[in-house]
C-alpha cells in the first residue's frame, strides 16, 4: 500500500513527494553534470592527483551525473535512477574527503570550513538515503535480512 501523499500539479497530473524528490534531485544532478563542461577548472583540484588527470575524471563524472539525473526524472527510469544516484554519492565522497582532509582550495580559491565539510557530509548522507527511498529500497527489510 501507497502510504504516500499525493499533490495535484495541473491538468490533473498526480505526483507523490517521492516523485518531487525524484525530480529536483535529477534537475540538480543534471545542472551539476552540465556545470562539471561549462567550468571544468572549478572542479579539477577536488580530483586527488593519485587518480591522474583531473580533467577526464571531471568530464566522466559529469557525464554520469547528467545520466543519473535523466534517469531520475523519467518516471518509469526512477528506481534505478534512485539506486545509481546513492552508488554515485557513495563513489564522489572520496574526492570530498580529500578536500576535507587537504583543505582543497575550489576553482574560485575558496575552501570549506571545518563546519562546511561537516554540513556537506550530512547532505551527502542524506542523499544517499533519499537515493534510496526515492528507489524504493526496503529498509526495514533489509535491515531485518542482516539479522
Amino acid at each position: 500500500m501507497n502510504t504516500i501523499p499525493h499533490t495535484q500539479f495541473g491538468l490533473g497530473d498526480d505526483m507523490n513527494i517521492r516523485d518531487l524528490f525524484a525530480i529536483l534531485g535529477g534537475g540538480f544532478f543534471v545542472y551539476t553534470g552540465i556545470l562539471h563542461f561549462t567550468d571544468t577548472e572549478w572542479f579539477e583540484p577536488i580530483v586527488p592527483a593519485i587518480f591522474g588527470s583531473a580533467e577526464f575524471w571531471v568530464l566522466a563524472s559529469g557525464v554520469v551525473e547528467i545520466v543519473v539525473g535523466i534517469l531520475l526524472i523519467i518516471p518509469s527510469f526512477r528506481w534505478i535512477g534512485g539506486y545509481a544516484s546513492a552508488a554515485l554519492l557513495i563513489c564522489l565522497y572520496p574526492a570530498n574527503l580529500y578536500m576535507w582532509i587537504y583543505s582543497v582550495e575550489l576553482g574560485d580559491g575558496a575552501a570549506l570550513s571545518q563546519t562546511g565539510n561537516l554540513v556537506r557530509l550530512v547532505l551527502q548522507l542524506s542523499g544517499i538515503w533519499v537515493s534510496l527511498w526515492i528507489a524504493e529500497f526496503e529498509f526495514e527489510k533489509a535491515r531485518k535480512n542482516l539479522h
